[in-house]
């Protein structure tokens, strides 16, 4: 694995989808060098006068208006030690920093999709957020198609899923949750996100779905997906996509004005690697936690022990 991983310039095997061989293209986008990147909003020079500094400050604190916040986790469906560990550290993060909107990014339910686990694997562990009024989207894993194609999790009301794939808004974000399993109806999905994306009129635009696109981890690089779904979310100005399914955290720079983001250590962890795109990766057990400002959207890390080992900003960029 760790050969397909070093070699993702060249992409040069066939598509596990039967989609094709990707290129890559342009180079990353964003600052580089180090674990972190950020955004200096910086103060206003001496030299303005009275009235530009009021200006300034009134757009210093319009761009310093939290929007939303809300997290992310994936591969998570044991029931066991590590999932409540994480569970609780995402209960405390939220005691500190109300978030009511979580992502929920495949492999839901281990081993098979079985929905008589539910209480176990979901309803248990997440009990005190749940109760908060924490609302789950999630989107369908390899795990969870294994009992009637994951049908019975579209319909279960917990995770709030509108279809195999489908849309939604919150604030100035519109969150877009796709099936990246082999089995999911490609043509008519790759249509209708298009479709979706190009008549998305909101300032943020993040996609989530199970299989990484980028990855240093186990799966590395799925090249079906970098030749579907890249290209639209260079074309529609995607900023992030979120997905699990590698059971580590990495946070790519962005590419072509995307970053990748993997979140799949939400109960269990593998180790992860380091590629040229990768701003930081870790094998800890962890959520992402992010938020979202008129003008970036800040990206946490947060692991069991309620560290933070990871911050990046993602700058909006305008179309």
């Amino acid at each position: 694995m760790s050969l397909k991983r070093r070699r993702f310039l060249a992409l040069g095997g066939a598509s596990v989808f039967g989609f094709g061989i990707v290129a890559i293209g342009k180079a990353f986008d964003w600052v580089k060098g180090g674990t972190k990147a950020t955004t200096d909003i910086g103060s206003p020079p001496e030299s303005l006068t009275s009235a530009d500094h009021t200006h300034t400050q009134t757009a210093t604190a319009v761009s310093q208006a939290l929007i939303l916040r809300f997290a992310s986790v994936a591969d998570t469906g044991t029931g066991d030690q590590g999932q409540y560990a994480v569970a609780q550290a995402m209960t405390q993060y939220q005691s500190q920093n109300p978030f009511s909107l979580i992502l929920l990014a495949g492999d839901n339910i281990y081993t098979n999709g079985e929905m008589s686990k539910i209480e176990a694997v979901f309803e248990q562990p997440y009990q005190a957020l749940l109760k908060r009024g924490s609302k789950f989207y999630a989107c369908l894993g390899n795990h969870d198609i294994r009992t009637e194609n994951g049908e019975p999790q579209i319909r279960y009301p917990g995770f709030h899923m509108q279809g195999r794939y489908y849309t939604f808004h919150e604030q100035t974000v519109q969150f877009f949750a796709l099936d990246t399993n082999p089995s999911a109806p490609w043509q008519v999905q790759l249509a209708w996100l298009e479709r979706e994306l190009s008549r998305s009129e909101a300032p943020w635009k993040i996609v989530f779905g199970h299989h990484p696109v980028y990855s240093s981890g186990y799966y590395g690089v799925n090249q079906a997906l970098a030749k579907n779904l890249a290209p639209l979310f260079q074309k529609y100005r995607v900023q992030l996509y979120i997905n699990g399914h590698d059971h580590d955290y990495e946070r790519t720079q962005p590419i072509n004005h995307t970053v990748y983001l993997t979140c799949g250590a939400g109960a269990g962890t593998r180790p992860v690697g380091h590629s040229q795109w990768t701003a930081h990766a870790a094998s800890d057990l962890s959520f992402a936690a992010f938020e979202v400002y008129n003008d970036r959207l800040e990206i946490r890390a947060i692991d069991a022990n309620h560290h933070v080992f990871d911050h990046g900003v993602l700058p909006l960029k305008s179309t």
